[in-house]
């Protein structure tokens, strides 16, 4: 995956806003995959993966539906953010 930026974190924290919280975990981290596999596919062929594009979080998070953070309650799209984060940082220590 392509170094992570507030706009990734917000977007795939949008996509969780769209799923129940008890499954927002396992969703952040088939987000953070996705990317893994589209930056590896980047560097691999020179293009970007059809579906999940250009090997940045943001780009994985756009190919699902997102929910307006505006609509929701603050703190959960805060905790989402935090299950975003936290699968990025496992991931990141080998976890």
């Amino acid at each position: 995956m392509r170094p992570v930026t507030q706009s990734d974190i917000s977007a795939a924290a949008r996509v969780l806003l769209r799923v129940p919280p008890d499954r927002r975990e396992r969703i952040a981290r088939h987000l953070v995959d996705c990317a893994d596999q589209a930056d590896l596919h980047r560097l691999t062929t020179g293009r970007y993966h059809p579906r999940y594009g250009n090997g940045t979080l943001l780009s994985a998070a756009l190919a699902h539906d997102m929910a307006n953070p505006a609509t929701g309650r603050e703190v959960d799209f805060l905790a989402a953010m935090a299950s975003v984060i936290e699968q990025i940082l496992a991931i990141r220590s080998g976890e």
